[in-house]
């Protein structure tokens, strides 16, 4: 019987097979492991909510984990990763139903050096930060979502998080230093990625492979003291971000501007910081937290808490970076559901005036929120609006706007894989699902264009790549 409804197989006999693998069979559970933050867009919301899976499988090891794929294999059913269920797009909702692999059970932390780590891919990012503190080290990057998060999850559906103003986004090279994937064939194959062949695999949903662990850079760690500070102004806010973020003689690992109409949603910090204002939230390095309060002063504006971690927590605060990224939207979507958000890259060189001009231009309707990070070492910033969803016609003309104006948006109202950041096929993607995964089993639905090419050899789907230098 199948609760999706999209397929005949017997998946009590599919069950069965797997021997002492566990397993969720039961309705109600496996619809929940359907699921993930997908209902931050309010496009797929409608699009997804009747879609689920058919069986939930918990590998507890990698042999486990080959099994399973390999009868996935043999029985042709469609396979779905999961980790911790954060993604925003959809990554881990099966669209074909299918089988669910819940890679929480790879969790074992399996040797922390002394630059790097490694880790399996079904490993908590909370567990796996305090691990490496106690070691005296940290993860360079690491998403506001980390209490929730594994790492293989975020290395396959994330780009950059807490740390990217220091480090850049997990594609700049040494952020991973190798990721090991099996492929889905009848014989899963062991493969050990580095160098460029780890962006072929990174950030692509998990379409063309599943990872099973990677070995991840680490970095010193740093007593980090969280930094709130307000203005009387966006625009003031998001200069002194700027300003911060321009500075190597400050070690800052966030630096987020908010919008004072987004933060009177922060109801934790309201208590503490009085009537909203616009907010520049920070993690900066203890030694330099004078400099950061003259930074701010300078700016005109107001340094209104400096704790570190334990301080926080004993008042009863959440982490800055809890207020930071997608966490910042989830505290809006808590309290206002019919809001929505947008990804949309400020480019270098950043021009604060070209930002407040549109923020000025869009009024109520669009809430101003900018993390300022680097990208092949290049300062830029992304901004993560609350958007006052009114029709599906009427966001994307917003977004056109955004574009009009010189700021690419990333589409997260889509589960299509080029239909968001890429905007076009990404063809070494796809040439590698032909060698990795030839039946199309993997995350199946999620590339358009797998359709047309999934009959063609690897060397003929590189050859539709762009040549260097061509559009």
């Amino acid at each position: 019987m199948s609760i999706s409804g999209k397929s005949d197989v017997d998946w009590r006999a599919f069950g069965a097979a797997l021997g002492d693998i566990a397993v969720i069979d039961k309705a109600p559970l496996v619809k929940q492991k359907s699921r993930d933050f997908f209902w931050y867009s309010p496009v797929l919301k409608r699009q997804l909510s009747a879609c689920y899976g058919d069986l939930v499988a918990r590998p507890k090891t990698e042999a486990e984990l080959r099994a399973v794929m390999a009868q996935a294999y043999a029985w042709k059913v469609p396979v779905t990763l999961r980790g911790g269920g954060t993604g925003n797009y959809g990554q881990a909702v099966p669209l074909d139903g299918g089988l669910i692999i819940e890679m929480t059970g790879l969790e074992e932390i399996l040797e922390i050096g002394p630059d790097f780590v490694k880790v399996q891919a079904g490993c908590n990012i909370h567990r796996l930060n305090q691990a490496l503190r106690e070691a005296g080290c940290e993860l360079p990057i690491f998403p506001s979502t980390e209490r929730m998060s594994t790492i293989g999850g975020f290395i396959g559906g994330g780009s950059g998080g807490i740390g990217s103003i220091e480090h850049g986004m997990l594609r700049d090279r040494g952020n991973i230093i190798d990721l090991t994937v099996l492929t889905m064939e009848e014989s899963p194959r062991r493969l050990v990625l580095t160098g460029d062949d780890i962006n072929i695999v990174h950030h692509a949903w998990g379409i063309n492979g599943v990872i099973v662990a990677l070995t991840l850079k680490t970095v010193p760690a740093r007593d980090w003291i969280n930094c709130i500070a307000s203005f009387e102004s966006y625009q003031a806010a998001f200069e002194a971000g700027l300003a911060l973020s321009g500075r190597t003689d400050l070690r800052r690992k966030l630096v987020t501007s908010v919008d004072a109409r987004i933060a009177a949603y922060f109801d934790k910090l309201q208590d503490r910081l009085g009537a909203p204002r616009d907010l520049l939230l920070t993690l900066i390095a203890r030694e330099d937290v004078a400099a950061f309060v003259d930074l701010v002063l300078e700016a005109g504006g107001r340094a209104d808490l400096t704790l570190d971690g334990d301080a926080m927590a004993a008042a009863g605060l959440p982490q800055v970076a809890e207020f930071s990224f997608n966490h910042t939207t989830l505290l809006v979507l808590k309290v206002d559901k019919s809001v929505t958000y947008l990804q949309v890259r400020v480019p270098a060189p950043i021009d604060s005036g070209k930002v407040a001009a549109l923020a000025a231009h869009f009024g109520d309707e669009v809430l101003m929120h900018h993390e300022f990070i680097r990208l092949g070492g290049e300062l830029m910033a992304i901004d993560l609006p609350v958007v006052r969803y009114s029709s599906d016609e009427r966001l994307y003309q917003i977004i056109r706007t955004y574009e009009e104006w010189g700021f690419p948006v990333s589409d997260p109202h889509t589960c299509i894989i080029e239909d968001g950041g890429m905007k076009r096929a990404d063809y070494r993607h796809l040439a590698t699902k032909k060698r990795f995964d030839p039946l199309g089993l993997l995350n199946s639905g999620k590339s358009r264009e797998w359709a047309r090419v999934k009959e063609m050899t690897p060397e003929e789907i590189e050859a539709l790549a762009p040549r260097e230098g061509e559009a």
